[in-house]
């Protein structure tokens, strides 16, 4: 991730907001599990003390997401060297002030990979939306011991993440297959005590 973000930071206009508005970006995204489509429509008012609020998601919901105490440094830090805004105002823009659009940020990020000498196989190259499931799983390997908590988590994480339902989250179970029986059970424990509860 860092030498993704050391790309960014080298994006033309050296010095200029561009390279700090997309190492921000990817940087977010992989702290927080975003959706791309989600960071991208974020403005100034969804900005909170608590976190990141997100709203009319995929699912047509809106979620608070918290942020840690470095990745909400990081974004105070861009958001100070990009100037004041007001609510409606974009947190991530082009260099007239319209929100960055997702072909851009696809086509930048595919040649930050490129020079970042990042490869996954020959024949696959990093997506955005692999930050996503990057964070997810790093959360699922953080996973506390034991049934219970595992559980838990599980459920904890399919919220933060905007899941609709467990089910969602389970798709990442199978990059951590140290926990994946465990952890499948103790959700499904889970979900059903508070369905008939």
């Amino acid at each position: 991730m860092g030498r993704l973000i050391k790309a960014a930071g080298r994006l033309r206009p050296q010095g200029g907001l561009r390279s700090l508005t997309y190492a921000t970006l990817i940087a977010l995204l992989a702290a927080t599990g975003l959706r791309i489509s989600e960071a991208l429509k974020l403005t100034f008012a969804d900005i909170t003390s608590d976190g990141l609020l997100i709203r009319e998601t995929k699912f047509r919901k809106t979620r608070l997401v918290p942020l840690h105490d470095t990745t909400a440094a990081g974004l105070q830090c861009y958001l100070n060297r990009r100037g004041p805004g007001s609510g409606d105002d974009p947190v991530f823009a082009d260099t007239h002030g319209r929100p960055l659009r997702y072909i851009a940020v696809k086509e930048t990020f595919d040649r930050l990979v490129g020079k970042a000498g990042i490869w996954l196989t020959p024949a696959r190259r990093p997506r955005l939306h692999d930050l996503r499931h990057t964070f997810a799983v790093r959360a699922l390997q953080g996973s506390p011991m034991g049934r219970n908590g595992c559980g838990a988590h599980v459920v904890a994480l399919a919220t933060y993440m905007g899941h609709v339902n467990i089910y969602s989250t389970y798709w990442y179970l199978e990059a951590t297959a140290d926990l994946v029986r465990d952890i499948a059970v103790a959700g499904e424990a889970f979900m059903s005590e508070g369905a008939q509860a």
